[in-house]
């Protein structure tokens, strides 16, 4: 069983949600610029805040500030948060992962100390380690609840056992479950969630990294692949006055000016991302071959650089939107991938990514 911390609030103020900092501090200060935070509303951080960016120390300290000194501030506990544990059990694999990732707060910790892997000679002697220097950090993120339920909504980090009571979900359900908005459950609260990025559920929509708000479904997700994915973004999700909007914030990007309009082609809509790689040649064309996605059993029109053959089958050889884009003249948007033949991938204002040609680029 989690624990669950129960919160009545105020209805009159601002709820605002975001989960996935991911280490990477500068942008969730930019975040919390934009949605013009104030210490009369309500702060949720939904977990992982720590990994995959350069940060996660500092990251880790700021939100201990802020919840300190604002009694508005909650935080739930991501599964990258408490990374630290593959250590302490004695998990073998965790070296493999600490060599191959670029940003961990475990390297984050040796670094501090002028310690690298090689200074320890057992995982025994590393726990020891984190122990006397990062008991205060470590022991402050396993302090942190699973879950927060108020009247209409739970936030939890990966999502909740399908089964009526689901207060009786484990916490590796609720820390690692992957895809839950496919899944559902069966709770009369709506789910907010982070962990799984909510393009992965696009296939068959306009490629996007913004909140996927389904009320049928009583389930919202917010992971927007900050610093995961290669035009993903950091999102907050606000709640006002019983109504739903978010707002985002990414890594800089090349912005340019659309000069010549391009309409969509609405057949041509929805993202390649991981695990469904595997593709089905079905016709050839000068900048995109149309395929069937193996394990989709879609059709997706892959742009021709993406396509890679191994062993006699043919992959995607990385996640990217299968979108056609509408554009008009004047507006602005930024690069996402720019190498390619006759095509440009980019990022609008509005969070859809897509294809659009290269002469409605500016110069």
């Amino acid at each position: 069983m989690i624990e669950v911390q129960r919160l009545t609030l105020e209805k009159s103020k601002r709820i605002i949600i975001i989960s996935d900092i991911h280490g990477n501090l500068p942008l969730f200060k930019r975040l919390l610029e934009k949605v013009n935070h104030t210490n009369q509303d309500y702060l949720f951080i939904n977990g992982d805040l720590c990994e995959k960016g350069p940060s996660s120390l500092d990251v880790v300290a700021y939100v201990r500030k802020l919840a300190s000194t604002n009694e508005n501030v909650f935080i739930t506990k991501g599964n990258c948060d408490v990374v630290h544990r593959y250590v302490f059990d004695g998990n073998e694999g965790i070296l493999a992962y600490m060599e191959n990732r670029n940003y961990s707060i475990l390297n984050e910790m040796m670094a501090q100390h002028d310690k690298t892997i090689k200074d320890f000679t057992s995982l025994k002697e590393l726990a020891n380690f984190y122990r006397e220097n990062f008991r205060s950090e470590i022991d402050w993120l396993e302090s942190l609840p699973v879950a927060y339920e108020m009247e209409e909504h739970i936030i939890i980090h990966a999502g909740i056992n399908n089964q009526v009571d689901w207060y009786e979900t484990e916490e590796t359900t609720a820390l690692y479950a992957q895809s839950f908005w496919e899944k559902g459950h069966q709770s009369e609260k709506t789910v907010i969630v982070g962990h799984w990025p909510v393009v992965n559920y696009r296939s068959h929509q306009v490629s996007s990294h913004n909140p996927l708000i389904d009320l049928e479904k009583r389930i919202i997700s917010i992971d927007g692949g900050n610093q995961i994915k290669r035009d993903g973004q950091l999102n907050a999700l606000i709640i006002e006055n019983g109504d739903y909007s978010s707002v985002y914030v990414d890594t800089p990007k090349m912005e340019v000016k659309i000069v010549k309009e391009h309409l969509n082609n609405p057949n041509r809509i929805g993202t390649v991302t991981y695990p469904n790689y595997e593709m089905k040649i079905i016709e050839r064309d000068k900048y995109f071959t149309r395929c069937e996605n193996v394990n989709l059993g879609i059709t997706q029109w892959i742009k021709n650089e993406y396509l890679v053959e191994q062993e006699g089958k043919y992959f995607c050889k990385d996640d990217v939107s299968v979108t056609f884009l509408t554009v008009h003249i004047g507006e602005y948007v930024k690069i996402v991938d720019d190498n390619c033949e006759g095509y440009v991938l980019i990022k609008k204002v509005s969070g859809e990514v897509g294809w659009i040609p290269q002469e409605c680029i500016g110069k």
